[in-house]
């Protein structure tokens, strides 16, 4: 097993890339969106749903990958099959 030393030493500079990617792709949005400042329904609520993902990202505790797969997750329905006409 790892210590916290060789994880963070082994994985710094993949991490230090996707967070680039997300810090770049927020950028983007914000340049996309310009003045206007108007999402539809959905995109404001996805984007709303990234604000909460970074605020999760920067809380402390152990579980925060648990915490974003619950965010993004829809609510378990028991008729999911006949929604998706499987």
């Amino acid at each position: 097993m790892q210590n916290a030393e060789e994880i963070l030493d082994g994985t710094f500079l993949e991490v230090r890339a996707k967070l680039l990617e997300v810090a770049a792709t927020l950028d983007r949005i914000e340049r996309a969106q310009g003045d206007s400042g108007d999402f539809n329904h959905q995109s404001t609520q996805r984007r709303k749903k990234l604000d909460q993902a970074v605020e999760i990202l920067l809380s402390s505790g152990n579980d925060r990958a648990e915490r974003l797969q619950k965010l993004f997750s829809r609510e378990y329905e028991d008729a999911w099959r006949d929604d998706f006409g499987i």
